[in-house]
């Protein structure tokens, strides 16, 4: 049996994040794109997900919500941490 839980590959090019319990199995992939190229690649897949969750939250759509609601997933964007170096 495979590893069960969350595993992240990262690529020059592209990242998986592997999500994997006894009852669910699912790739999803993180590629460059206009959104995403701001961000270092190793981090890409973090900027990527949290502008996604962001965006997705905020058009408001109830059956969004309600999918969300359904699988326990929740998103609340937060201040970026001040750069103490400016």
């Amino acid at each position: 049996m495979s590893e069960l839980g969350l595993k992240i590959k990262s690529g020059t090019e592209l990242t998986k994040i592997e999500v994997q319990c006894v009852h669910q199995n699912g790739m999803i992939y993180v590629v460059p794109s206009e959104s995403s190229w701001v961000c270092t690649e190793d981090l890409r897949h973090v900027h990527a997900l949290s502008g996604f969750f962001k965006q997705i939250t905020e058009l408001d759509d109830p059956k969004i919500q309600e999918a969300m609601q359904k699988w326990g997933i929740y998103f609340r964007p937060r201040p970026l941490p001040e750069d103490n170096d400016s």
